[in-house]
C-alpha cells in the first residue's frame, strides 16, 4: 500500500495526475462534493451560533469509505481539491470526516493546489504544501448556510401563495428579476418611426455608400425625419441639390491602435463562447472540464490541455508568458511580439490574482497538433482559448480610418472606412460582441479620394425604420450582466441558469431568456414583497462580504447574524399577510357578453388558464387552458373569450359518432367515440376541421390495430414498439433476434427469450425496487405451486367440505372483530395522517432547498 494519500475531485483528474506522482502515491477521487447539509429542519441552527449539521451524500459513500481505507494506511495525506473556495470547503469536508473516523492521529496532511494538471505543476505542489485555509472554509460555509435559510423559509412561502414545487433563492432570485424586468421593459416599448437617407456612389475603383449626417445647415438627429412625407421632400431637395454628383469636400485620416482583449476568465469565456460558439454556460464548463481534467494524446497518455476554468483572475504565470511570447516570434515574426510583456489587471475588486486565467497549459500544443484526440467541442473550446491567450501577448492592431465629407447645398453626406495598416494580434484572434455597433459600418474600404474629387451618383434613397425594444437576455449578455452587478460568482452561473430553466422560470426561444408566467409570478412576488432579498446592490454587497469573510477580514457567524433576523421576522408577516391572488398576478380582463360574469387569468397547479365566474357564485366557475405561447400577464379580453370556445363539436363520423376537440391536461386531442387522438404539432384545435379531425382517428385506430403482432392468448403477446417489435409478458420485455421476423415466432420460443431477458427497472427509486422484489417472489411462487397442483389435488379434495364448513363460522367471527376494530383505526388513521401530511410537507421543503444552488 502507498505510504502518500492524494485525494482529487474527479477520477479523470486522478488517471492523470496518477502516472505523473511515483509508486509512493495512491491517487483517490471524491466525485465532488462529499457532505452536505441533512436534508431537514434544522440542519443550519441560528440559535446555536448556526451550526451545520452535515452528513455523507449517499451517492459518494462508497467512495468516502475508499478514501477512508486508504488513510488508515498512509502515513502522510495530501488533500488537492480545486484550488477554488468551493475546493476548499470539499477538502475540509473530507479532513473532518476523516477526523471523526479517528483516522488523522500521527497522520501529516496537507493542502495542495495547482492551477493546471502537468508534471511540473503537479510535482511543484506536492513539493510545496501549505495548511488549510478556514477563512476559505468560512467564507464557503457561510454562503452555503445563507442559500439553506433563504431556500429553506423563501420557498414555502412561494408554495403557500404562488405554486407548490417552486424554489427562491439568494442569487438565482435577482437574476430572474432582471430577465422579468428586461420582459416588462420590451412589453412596455413603443415604437417610434424615423427616415434614414443615404447615397449610392458609382466610383471607378468600386461603389459605396454615404450616409447623411447634416440636413438644412444642422447635424441631422435620429428624429429629424418621421414621416414618409417629410423624407420623401428632403430626398427630393437633396436630389436636385446634387445633380447627379457629389464633390469631395473634406478628407480626414485619423490612425488608432486597438489593445487584445485580456486572457479568459471563467465569465469571458462563457460568453465569448455563447457567441462564437453557441454553447450554453453548463456546456462550455463541461468542455472545459474534461480539457483541464486530462485529454489521452496518444503515446503522451493523458494530458491537461488548459488551466483551471472556475477563475476570476486575468494573470498570467511568467513561465506561460516566456512560452507564449517564444511562440509568437516563432510563428509570427518578432514585428508581433511587443517590447514589454502585455499586463492585464482584473476589474473585479474580488479577482484572485494568485490564479492564473484560463490558458492552454502548453501554447507550444497548437490546436492543429491536438485536433486529432479532441471532439469537435474540444477542438472549438481549446482553439477558442488558445487564440484568445496567443493573441493576449502579441502587439496591438494599428489601423487606419479615413472620413469623407460631400456637401451638398447646406446639406453635407458622409463616407466612414477603415483600413489595417498593421493586423497585431488581428491575426489571430478579434472579440466577439453582442450586438452591432456603429463601428460595424465603417469596417470597410473606401476608394482613394482627395478634396475636390467629383463622384457620380447612382441614387440617393430614404429608408423607413422603427425603434426596436431592448433584446432579452442571452447567455453571454446575462453573465455579463450579473458579472458587472457583482451578483454571484464565476464558477455559479452555470448553476444559476441551469435552476431557472430547469424550474421552467424562464425558456430559452431563439438563444434568448423568455420568462415565463411562473416565472414572472415569482419575481414579481419576491420584488414586491422581499424587494431588499434581490436587490441587486443588496446581493452585490452581501458578494462582497462574503469575500472579505475569505480574505479573514470578517467574521462569518456575525455576518450571517446580521442577515438573519429581520430576514425571519419578514418572512413570518408575509406569510400571513399576503393574499394568494395577488402573489400569483391575477389579472381580471372584463365581463363575459353572455353571462356578465368577471373574467379573469389566474395561475393554477398545471400552468395559466383563464376563468368566467368565481368560486362564490351558485354555478361553477368555467375554466380553459391558455395556448402555447399566451401569457397571463398580456393577454387580452378578446383572446380569453376564444379560448372558451373549446371543446368544439365537428361534426359526425360516418358510424354517427360525435367527433369533438378539446384541450387536455397531456395537450389538445380529437375524441371519436371512445377513442382520443392526439393533435399534431402543426394542427390548432380552434381551426381544425372534421376531414382532418377523421384521419387523426383513423392513424390511431391503424396504430392500435398494427401494435398487436402476435397474442398467445395468454399474457405473452409480440407488439410493435416505439424502437420497433418485441416481447412482453407484461412483467419483462425480451428482444426479437436480428435474423427472426416477428410473425414466425412460436410461443415456445417466446418464452425462452423473456425467462433470458433482464427484469425491468421500475420507476420510482427504494419503494419501486421494493415493490418489483415483492412481485418477482410472488411469481415465484406461483409458479412453484402451480407445480405442485396435480399432486395435491386428491388431497385438496378430501378437506374440502370441512374448511367451508370452518370458513363459514370464521368469517363470522372477523366480520364483528372486523365492525369493532373499523371505529378505533378510523379515528387513529385520521391523526396519523395529519401529523404524517405536516411532517411530508416539511420534509419535501429541505428535499427541494437542498436542491437550489445559490
Amino acid at each position: 500500500m502507498a505510504k502518500n494519500l492524494l485525494i482529487v475531485e474527479s477520477p479523470a483528474k486522478a488517471k492523470t495526475i496518477n502516472k505523473y506522482l511515483g509508486a509512493d502515491f495512491q491517487v483517490l477521487a471524491s466525485y465532488g462534493h462529499v457532505r452536505d447539509l441533512r436534508p431537514k429542519e434544522g440542519a443550519v441552527d441560528p440559535e446555536d451560533g448556526f451550526r451545520m449539521a452535515y452528513e455523507v451524500i449517499d451517492r459518494n459513500e462508497k467512495h468516502v469509505d475508499a478514501i477512508a481505507k486508504a488513510a488508515r494506511a498512509a502515513s502522510s495525506i495530501y488533500l488537492a481539491t480545486d484550488l477554488d473556495r468551493e475546493g476548499e470547503a470539499i477538502s475540509w469536508h473530507i479532513s473532518e470526516i476523516l477526523r471523526e473516523r479517528g483516522l488523522l492521529e500521527g497522520k501529516d496532511v496537507q493542502r495542495v493546489v495547482f492551477s493546471e494538471i502537468t508534471p511540473r505543476a503537479i510535482k511543484e505542489a506536492v513539493a510545496n504544501p501549505r495548511k488549510l485555509s478556514h477563512d476559505l472554509v468560512d467564507a464557503q460555509q457561510a454562503r452555503r448556510a445563507l442559500d439553506y435559510l433563504v431556500g429553506f423559509n423563501l420557498s414555502p412561502v412561494l408554495w403557500r401563495k404562488v405554486q407548490r414545487g417552486l424554489s427562491a433563492g439568494r442569487v438565482q432570485s435577482p437574476a430572474l428579476r432582471m430577465i422579468v424586468e428586461r420582459e416588462l421593459e420590451i412589453e412596455a416599448f413603443r415604437a417610434r418611426e424615423y427616415w434614414t437617407i443615404q447615397a449610392n456612389l458609382a466610383h471607378p475603383d468600386g461603389a459605396f455608400d454615404a450616409r447623411l449626417v447634416k440636413l438644412h445647415g444642422k447635424k441631422f438627429e435620429q428624429f429629424d425625419l418621421t414621416n414618409e412625407a417629410d423624407a420623401m421632400a428632403a430626398r427630393a431637395a437633396l436630389e436636385k441639390a446634387a445633380a447627379g454628383r457629389f464633390t469631395v469636400g473634406e478628407v480626414t485620416s485619423r490612425e488608432r491602435k486597438r489593445r487584445p482583449a485580456p486572457p479568459f476568465t471563467t465569465s469571458t469565456l462563457q460568453q465569448e463562447a455563447a457567441r462564437k460558439l453557441g454553447f450554453s454556460t453548463s456546456r462550455t464548463m463541461r468542455v472545459a472540464q474534461g480539457l483541464y481534467e486530462g485529454v489521452s494524446l496518444g503515446s503522451e497518455g493523458n494530458v491537461g490541455l488548459i488551466s483551471y476554468m472556475r477563475t476570476d483572475s486575468v494573470a498570467l504565470s511568467d513561465d506561460a508568458v516566456a512560452e507564449l511570447r517564444d511562440l509568437i516570434g516563432r510563428e509570427y515574426g518578432k514585428s508581433a511580439l511587443p517590447d514589454s510583456v502585455q499586463v492585464y489587471k482584473s476589474k473585479s475588486k474580488n479577482a484572485q490574482e494568485a490564479h492564473e486565467a484560463v490558458r492552454p497549459t502548453s501554447a507550444m500544443r497548437t490546436p492543429r497538433s491536438v485536433a486529432s484526440f479532441l471532439n469537435d467541442d474540444q477542438r472549438k473550446l481549446y482553439e477558442l482559448i488558445w487564440k484568445r491567450t496567443v493573441a493576449c501577448q502579441m502587439v496591438h492592431a494599428t489601423l487606419n480610418t479615413v472620413s469623407v465629407e460631400f456637401p451638398v447645398g447646406d446639406s453635407a453626406f458622409r463616407a466612414s472606412g477603415t483600413t489595417v495598416v498593421d493586423p497585431g494580434f488581428l491575426a489571430v484572434y478579434e472579440e466577439g460582441r453582442d450586438q452591432k455597433t456603429e463601428d460595424d459600418d465603417d469596417q470597410r474600404r473606401l476608394p482613394r479620394l482627395a478634396q475636390g474629387d467629383v463622384v457620380p451618383v447612382s441614387q440617393i434613397g430614404a429608408d423607413q425604420h422603427f425603434t426596436e425594444p431592448p433584446p432579452r437576455f442571452s447567455e453571454a449578455s446575462l453573465v455579463k450582466t450579473l458579472e458587472e452587478y457583482g451578483i454571484g460568482r464565476p464558477s455559479t452561473y452555470a448553476s444559476i441558469i441551469q435552476v431557472l430553466l430547469s424550474r421552467e422560470y424562464v425558456l430559452l426561444e431563439n438563444r434568448r431568456f423568455k420568462p415565463t408566467d411562473v416565472g414572472r409570478a415569482v419575481a414579481q412576488f419576491l420584488a414586491g414583497h422581499f424587494a431588499q432579498y434581490v436587490d441587486y446592490d443588496f446581493t452585490a454587497r452581501l458578494e462582497d462580504e462574503l469575500d472579505a469573510v475569505s480574505r479573514g477580514e470578517e467574521a462569518w457567524v456575525p455576518l450571517l447574524e446580521r442577515f438573519w433576523q429581520p430576514f425571519k421576522t419578514l418572512v413570518d408577516d408575509k406569510t400571513e399577510s399576503v393574499d394568494r391572488s395577488e402573489a400569483t398576478g391575477a389579472r381580471e380582463l372584463g365581463t363575459d357578453p353572455k353571462s356578465g360574469k368577471p373574467v379573469s387569468v389566474r395561475l393554477g397547479r398545471y400552468g395559466a388558464y383563464a376563468q368566467i365566474g368565481s368560486k362564490d357564485d351558485e354555478d361553477k366557475p368555467t375554466y380553459a387552458s391558455l395556448r402555447p405561447g399566451q401569457s397571463m400577464h398580456t393577454i387580452t379580453l378578446e383572446e380569453a373569450m376564444e379560448l372558451f370556445k373549446l371543446p368544439r363539436n365537428l361534426g359526425q363520423s360516418e358510424a354517427g359518432e360525435d367527433v369533438t376537440v378539446g384541450i387536455g391536461r397531456f395537450g389538445p386531442f380529437v375524441k371519436q367515440g371512445s377513442t382520443y387522438a392526439s393533435l399534431k404539432p402543426e394542427d390548432d384545435p380552434y381551426t381544425i376541421e372534421l376531414p382532418r379531425a377523421l384521419q387523426l382517428v383513423q392513424e390511431k385506430l391503424e396504430a392500435i390495430a398494427n401494435r398487436t403482432i402476435l397474442d398467445f392468448g395468454n399474457g405473452v403477446q409480440v407488439l410493435n414498439g416505439r424502437y420497433g417489435p418485441y416481447i412482453t409478458d407484461g412483467e419483462k420485455n425480451a428482444r426479437i433476434p436480428k435474423d427472426r421476423e416477428p410473425k414466425t415466432l412460436t410461443e415456445a420460443e417466446c418464452a425462452e427469450l423473456l425467462a433470458a431477458a433482464p427484469v425491468k427497472k421500475p420507476r420510482g427509486g427504494r419503494a419501486a425496487k421494493k415493490t418489483a422484489t415483492k412481485k418477482a417472489a410472488v411469481k415465484k411462487a406461483a409458479v412453484k405451486k402451480a407445480a405442485s397442483k396435480d399432486a395435491a389435488a386428491t388431497k385438496t379434495a378430501t378437506k374440502k367440505t370441512a374448511t367451508k364448513k370452518a370458513a363459514k363460522k370464521t368469517v363470522a367471527k372477523k366480520a364483528a372483530a372486523k365492525k369493532s376494530a373499523a371505529k378505533k383505526t378510523t379515528a387513529k388513521k385520521a391523526a396519523t395522517k395529519k401529523a404524517a401530511t405536516k411532517k411530508t410537507a416539511a420534509s419535501k421543503a429541505t428535499k427541494t432547498v437542498s436542491r437550489v444552488a445559490d
